[in-house]
């Protein structure tokens, strides 16, 4: 079921479409920011909401790479796995995080702070190689700045390597 607050943050963008049914997106983006990824039962009373099937919302959710349809961690790692940044390097930044956190692709670490997904294009080309964590985009990565980036949320070399 949509909290109140839920319900007022999507309606507050209706009026930006013509139908309702238009601002799905920004609905499932809604759900997401609230509840950490949109489930199946989300997704059935959101279509609801904004007189959809289940399948038509779906559809969408699952067609956006970065609504997730599945729990995540707190904070979600986006690694840039386009051409420019494999050129510059990518596999030894993903090699670096998943000593570091202890996770592959598609993984959450074991203490849910973190997901690593690859994304097809972070658009940062010319500073490659890159990832984006949450909303902060970091670029030119090295294992040393990366090591840097990953103790700013906390993580620390400690926490997954004890000494």
């Amino acid at each position: 079921m949509l909290t109140e607050e839920e319900r007022k943050e999507i309606e507050a963008e209706f009026h930006q479409y013509a139908r309702k049914q238009s601002a799905c997106i920004d609905a499932l983006k809604t759900l997401q920011r609230s509840r950490g990824w949109v489930s199946d039962e989300s997704i059935r009373d959101l279509a609801e909401f904004l007189e959809m099937t289940p399948d038509e919302l779906d559809g969408v959710a699952t067609f956006y790479n970065l609504i997730f349809r599945r729990p995540v961690g707190r904070h979600v790692i986006l690694i840039c796995d386009s051409v420019s940044c494999w050129v510059m390097d990518y596999e030894r930044i993903r090699e670096h995080l998943t000593a570091r956190l202890g996770i592959k692709l598609g993984e959450t670490s074991a203490d849910g702070e973190f997901t690593m997904l690859p994304v097809a294009c972070l658009g940062a080309c010319d500073h490659a190689p890159v990832l984006m964590i949450d909303d902060e985009t970091y670029q030119d990565l090295d294992s040393r700045s990366l090591d840097r980036i990953l103790e700013s949320y906390g993580e620390t070399a400690d926490k997954k390597h004890p000494a």
